[in-house]
């Protein structure tokens, strides 16, 4: 019995000895074999595509979203700006041979008391000389009127660049801020080409007002002597005007990076700024 058992327990050991080993060994290889598998890494988004011109254009109306991102990829500008001063100097011809400069400045003349009253001071000789020179130049500036564009879309790029930066902290550049401002604008197109339309479709001369040709803000329906300050206020309230300061702000929100109740809180609030300053300042002039 005791040589049975001897033999019994050197069979174990054996087993413990070799056979175990042996499997541990393949238990630790398969593990590491499984470790040494290659893990395939997640997939990266697809880049989103880059928009031309045109499509940028079309997408400022339908989706301004993507229009204002990709404008973080190129600040070019050039294609809504031609488009507005196509439809700017097709007003001025409209208004050339269907009105006349001499008769919109006259006008504009008789809208303001201060103005006529100026005007009616003046020997007859001197009158006529003064309102030729306002006609002349008046024409100038309204065929010239898309380089003053640019002008002013540069000063409000560097308001908003000074605000965005410093106000929101950001990520815009002074070419961005440009281009924001410029696509922000097209829905003026629709403006000029209304007013274009009720030119051609026969507007009374007499009655033509220049600075406000078309029945889009509640100012229209207003007597600029009666309230000029409040004709300013009003006349700013125009239905494309809103709709491009609501373009501007959620342009530099895509573009930018920033909120959007802090866009719209900083374009908005220049808007209110700026209107009643100038108005004041018509409210003087008048």
């Amino acid at each position: 019995m005791i040589g049975l058992a001897q033999r019994v327990l050197f069979f174990l050991s054996f087993l413990v000895c070799f056979l175990l080993p042996g499997y541990n060994a393949s238990r630790q290889n398969g593990g590491n074999r499984m470790a040494a598998l290659p893990v395939t890494p997640l997939s990266a988004p697809e880049p989103v595509p880059a928009l031309s011109e045109p499509q940028r254009v079309i997408d400022t109306f339908i989706a301004p979203t993507k229009t204002f991102t990709d404008l973080r990829r190129s600040a070019s500008w050039w294609a809504p700006w031609l488009l507005l001063a196509i439809v700017s100097v097709a007003f001025a011809y409209a208004v050339d041979t269907k009105v006349g400069f001499r008769q919109a400045v006259e006008n504009q003349v008789r809208s303001s008391p201060k103005a006529s009253q100026r005007m009616e001071d003046l020997p007859p000789d001197q009158r006529e000389q003064r309102m030729h020179r306002q006609a002349v130049g008046t024409r100038y500036f309204m065929y010239g009127f898309p380089l003053f564009m640019l002008l002013l879309y540069a000063i409000l790029a560097g308001i908003y660049l000074g605000s965005f930066k410093f106000g929101a902290n950001a990520d815009l550049k002074y070419k961005t801020c440009f281009a924001v401002v410029v696509y922000a604008s097209l829905p003026e197109i629709f403006r000029g080409l209304l007013a274009i339309v009720s030119i051609f479709a026969g507007v009374v001369p007499d009655a033509f007002n220049l600075q406000n040709p078309v029945a889009t803000n509640p100012g229209y329906f207003l007597q600029p002597a009666n309230a000029p300050f409040f004709y300013g206020i009003a006349s700013s309230l125009d239905v494309f005007r809103l709709w491009a300061l609501v373009l501007t702000a959620i342009g530099f929100s895509y573009a930018g990076k920033v909120k959007k109740s802090t866009s719209f809180a900083i374009v908005f609030g220049w808007f209110v700024l700026l209107t009643l300053v100038f108005s004041g300042l018509g409210a003087l002039a008048s």
